[in-house]
């Protein structure tokens, strides 16, 4: 289960989040006591409330009065950035009492060798975020499959794995499918341009994120056997594969194009919003990931894959897969398989 965080101001924009169904408050901005203490005492009896310890105190001495007088404000969770080794296990008598979020950043060459470390010092997780100011997006700042690595390694050390930094709306469907804990959102609850909480975008995000009290989904909007189809597409991505069943061929990458249409069962209405589209970065996030998970002896085996893995999707109903290897010498080759849905 992935939970919805809203990084927000005010109680005001925290009211307005909790009508809209967020599972954690954090208090934006580095905190001091007392508008913590606000928030738990406005909102700690309905939803839990996130503290976040200025990331600038250079002492780690510092750190640790800081994180604690935010556990003295009632904080259910208190994000402190994972600056060493040092400063981790400086904040080790803290961990063992309260549940600390270290916080790394992506546009700032984070170590993930920390996190070991962090489940000894008794954190309870780990949070992916781009620097305060920062302009850049998480998914800017990482590709997919190293954002797939951290959650991989959070849960190998037994921690929680939250994701953040700019997100919006259309990076949810991408980044659900790696499964984090947590993914958190500030700019985007504001749609950008206002100051305050946007109810209607609050409400877009919890549609996107699955709770499990939700009620069922209604009937899909689409046929089971549809006379014609709609068609996403991608075209002409190239990437490096570790591919082929010569003992030479584990040495280098080579290059891999790829072309891939997967038919869809027509909607019955235009779409309403995300959750009635397949979109092409699931397509190529998901070529990516299985790119990443090591050689691959046979073109026709990634093929294979890449087809199983979007036929999972219930509104898939055929895909065409076109592989060829480009760094043969002596012209292209790769293969092309359809396979479809039952079939």
């Amino acid at each position: 289960m992935t939970l919805f965080l809203a990084s927000v101001a005010t109680l005001e924009d925290a009211a307005i989040a909790l009508d809209g169904g967020v599972d954690i408050i954090e208090v934006a901005g580095p905190s001091d006591p007392e508008r913590v203490r606000a928030f738990v005492g406005a909102v700690g009896h309905v939803r839990p409330v996130c503290a976040i310890v200025d990331d600038e105190l250079s002492e780690p001495a510092a750190s640790l009065a800081a994180a604690q007088a935010m556990a003295d404000a009632g904080a259910d969770y208190i994000k402190v950035a994972a600056a060493s080794e040092a400063s981790v296990r400086e904040l080790a008598p803290i961990a063992a009492e309260h549940r600390l979020i270290a916080v790394m950043f992506a546009d700032r060459d984070p170590d993930f060798g920390l996190l070991p470390v962090l489940r000894e010092s008794g954190f309870a997780g780990a949070t992916l975020d781009t620097a305060r100011g920062s302009a850049t997006r998480l998914l800017d700042a990482m590709d997919v499959t190293t954002l797939a690595e951290f959650v991989g390694a959070c849960r190998a050390h037994g921690l929680s794995a939250g994701l953040a930094g700019g997100l919006e709306a259309p990076d949810i469907p991408r980044l659900l499918r790696l499964e984090p804990d947590v993914l958190g959102f500030h700019s985007a609850l504001t749609r950008g341009t206002h100051t305050t909480v946007d109810p209607r975008a609050v409400r877009t995000i919890r549609g996107l994120i699955p709770r499990p009290t939700d009620l069922p989904d209604p009937p899909p909007p689409y046929g089971d056997e549809p006379d014609e189809c709609d068609t996403v597409f991608v075209r002409d991505l190239v990437l490096p594969v570790s591919i082929g069943a010569y003992a030479g061929e584990r040495a280098a990458t080579q290059r891999v194009g790829f072309a891939v249409d997967v038919q869809l069962a027509p909607l019955r209405r235009p779409a309403h919003g995300l959750r009635d589209v397949l979109s092409y970065d699931i397509i190529i996030d998901g070529i990516r990931l299985l790119i990443a998970e090591g050689h691959v002896a046979l073109i026709e085996t990634l093929a294979e894959r890449i087809a199983a893995m979007l036929l999972a999707y219930p509104r898939v109903v055929r895909v065409t897969v076109r592989l060829e290897k480009l760094d043969r010498g002596n012209g292209v080759a790769g293969t092309r398989i359809v396979r479809r849905r039952g079939g």
